[in-house]
């Protein structure tokens, strides 16, 4: 029974990390060009903004200079209590419409934004966030195709001297995005750039952020959830791999309930191929901390057992001794399983509040 509980646990681990990209690899469909819409569609672009007077200012001036006629652009910063400059700042720099709203949480402020916009499709940034000139039309293009209803863009890190910071994790991670784009749809996004038709947008509810619950709610309306790598926004990285392990429990302290209470586990709406998506990304990969160590728990016992046991748990000691000596690869993987668990910790102790904090450092 300890091996048969090892090797599930030990499969399941391999399976979400490896073998899932692999068969992404085989089955997802050939790239191909959105073909743009014949008329570019009338765009408003919300940036929902707490207490950012530091660079608000900054992203206005830079969707200003976005390569998009001016008369086909709304630019909305929505002000969730900001109890700053931010409002007087964002007015200052030309934003189209600034709401000064009591606070309530990003996901409010961002519904009061669509309530007020005035374009088709409405688009959507953070205030530490900046869009390359040509981001927002390779966003617009893919709704050239009608059954696409959310467009995901590609976020880049960068260090404050502007520097390149991806690393391998996220390359990974935005190698997935591709890949599932091309099968059946992207199972999460990212708040840095993403666009919906307005007649799509949906109300969730405000503890629950749009990166995660978007994309499945958009296939089981029936549109497709699509990611585009041309569209192209930086955001400064967390200074430290213990800031990004904070960042992410936080971020996960919101997607446990979105997991459990937000019908992301509900297959109804799903079509088999992002059924299979949601289940070995999103289900395996949170149920991956425990997963490790169940793993690591039943190989203990197990040690004795042959020398193939040995080997795997020399393999599972490595990666902990690595994260510890400070071997940046195994040192994040293991702070980002943790902060899955933390998160979960953090949901079942004291709830989720809609209310959200900047991450220290990305400004």
């Amino acid at each position: 029974m300890l091996e048969l509980v090892f090797w599930i646990a030990a499969g399941l681990l391999v399976y979400t990390h490896v073998g899932y990209p692999a068969l992404l690899r085989l089955l997802a469909r050939p790239e191909r060009r959105p073909r743009a819409p014949g008329a570019l569609p009338s765009v408003s672009l919300t940036v929902a903004a707490h207490d950012e007077e530091e660079v608000i200012g900054r992203r206005v001036e830079n969707a200003l200079a976005l390569d998009y006629p001016r008369e086909r652009l709304e630019l909305i910063v929505s002000s969730d209590g900001s109890t700053d400059a931010t409002v007087e700042r964002a007015r200052e720099a030309g934003a189209d419409l600034v709401l000064d709203l009591p606070r309530g949480g990003k996901v409010r402020a961002q519904d009061a934004a669509v309530e007020r916009a005035r374009g088709e499709i409405v688009a959507f940034s953070d205030a530490n966030a900046y869009w390359e000139p040509d981001a927002l039309r390779a966003l617009v293009a893919q709704f050239g195709d009608s059954g696409v209803g959310y467009v995901c863009g590609q976020l880049r890190f960068v260090d404050a001297a502007g520097a390149n910071m991806e690393g391998l994790y996220w390359r990974y991670e935005l190698w997935i995005r591709s890949l599932e784009s091309r099968l059946a749809g992207v199972t999460g996004g990212n708040g840095a750039i993403y666009a919906v038709r307005k007649d799509d947008y949906i109300v969730v509810d405000p503890r629950m952020g749009h990166d995660l619950s978007f994309p499945f709610n958009m296939v089981k309306r029936g549109r497709r959830p699509v990611y585009e790598p041309h569209a192209l926004a930086t955001e400064k990285m967390v200074p430290t791999i213990e800031g990004e392990f904070a960042r992410k429990r936080r971020m996960m302290a919101h997607g446990w309930l979105i997991v459990l209470r937000g019908g992301l586990l509900s297959p109804r709406g799903y079509g088999p191929l992002y059924a299979f998506e949601i289940f070995s990304h999103r289900v395996l990969r949170y149920l991956s901390p425990f997963l490790h160590l169940v793993a690591l728990g039943a190989n203990v016992a197990l040690v004795g057992e042959g020398p193939l046991y040995a080997v795997t748990f020399a393999i599972q000691l490595a990666l902990l001794a690595g994260a510890l000596v400070g071997v940046r690869v195994a040192r994040y993987y293991i702070l980002m399983m943790a902060s899955l668990a933390a998160g979960l910790w953090d949901w079942l102790r004291a709830g989720t509040p809609a209310e959200w904090e900047k991450a220290e450092g990305t400004r």
